[in-house]
């Protein structure tokens, strides 16, 4: 009897998404340290590494937006951004930690964290272990498609990272989150299996299980909103939509959309940011 060869699906399901991702050796992905010092510096640098790509990006606005990440050793405290300092200027020296309760227990002290984000940022903290990072920002597109209160459309390949339960949508806006409820709230719709959200008047929130998955979602969820908005235009004008169908949208999630392989596709920009600025943001 013929051997059948076997299907290109089969042959991935043999390997993991990122050994798929490319042809021999594969991406070495998370690292995995023995030192939670030599842990603790690395999240802190890839911290202020996502925040200089941000800040190339232009998701800059005043003082709004922050990124949180849960400290490797204390699970129940994270370390989050200083307010007032510009994301362009962030070093891993700068950062804060705070506990649950809204304490700064450690880091740089010498200026004030953000209360809305720590409202947020804490109930993502506490509803959700897997979340070791969550990145909001007030960008330009996340803004304008959040006007609409609808979820990104599976237009193409790379939306598909956020399939399914993978994206999520705020519909409430009381202004500004100040109440632990709200914070709450928010939590609770983003959902277990939550990677983006987007947040109805507000902008978009991304998470991961490293800071380096959460920034790269967020980039991404930021360009397929300016490109979902590209689109609408386009079919305002009669030209009629084509999307990805349910099976190939799945099947692209499935096979892109896991910890190790999400943190590779942030390496680029970061390895870049570290090119351009001498490795500043990690003092």
């Amino acid at each position: 009897m013929a051997i059948r060869p076997k299907k290109v699906e089969e042959q991935a399901l043999e390997k993991t998404p990122l050994q798929v991702m490319g042809t021999g050796v594969s991406l070495p992905g998370i690292p995995i340290f023995n030192n939670v010092e030599k842990h603790r510096q690395w999240m802190l640098e890839h911290m202020a590494g996502a925040f200089r790509v941000f800040a190339r990006k232009g998701f800059t606005e005043g003082i709004s937006g922050h990124i949180s990440v849960r400290d490797p050793e204390n699970l129940h405290a994270f370390w989050t951004n200083p307010l007032g300092k510009h994301f362009g200027l962030l070093k891993a020296s700068d950062m804060i930690l705070v506990d649950y309760e809204g304490n700064a227990i450690g880091g740089n002290t010498s200026r004030p964290a953000n209360a809305a984000g720590f409202l947020i940022h804490s109930a993502l903290h506490k509803a959700y272990p897997h979340v070791n990072a969550a990145c909001h920002t007030h960008s330009k597109a996340g803004k304008a498609w959040s006007a609409f209160s609808r979820p990104l459309e599976m237009l193409n390949q790379d939306v598909t990272y956020f399939h399914g339960d993978a994206q999520a949508v705020y519909t409430d806006f009381g202004g500004v989150v100040f109440t632990e409820e709200e914070g709450k709230r928010l939590a609770a719709a983003l959902g277990p299996k939550g990677k983006g959200m987007i947040l109805r008047n507000h902008g978009l929130l991304t998470v991961g299980h490293t800071v380096d998955e959460a920034a790269f979602l967020h980039t991404l969820m930021e360009r397929s909103c300016e490109v979902q908005l590209m689109v609408e235009a386009a079919a305002a004008n009669g030209i009629p939509k084509v999307y990805v169908d349910d099976e190939a949208a799945e099947y692209t999630f499935r096979m892109s959309s896991d910890p190790q392989t999400l943190y590779e596709e942030f390496q680029p920009d970061l390895n870049f940011e570290d090119e351009m600025t001498g490795g500043a943001f990690r003092k």
